[in-house]
């Protein structure tokens, strides 16, 4: 594999991790978020 085809593999991948990683943190901020909901409407009862 020639240099130039690695690091357009590598840089292809640097990026969908990045996004993965972005997807993910913003889903599981949606899930606190929700979470601190409910127990904010318990703590109300």
């Amino acid at each position: 594999m020639s240099s130039k085809r690695a690091m357009r593999q590598a840089q292809k991948q640097a990026f969908a991790k990045h996004r993965s990683n972005v997807a993910n943190s913003r889903f599981n901020l949606k899930k606190k978020n929700i979470i601190n909901k409910k127990n904010k409407d318990r703590l109300k009862d």
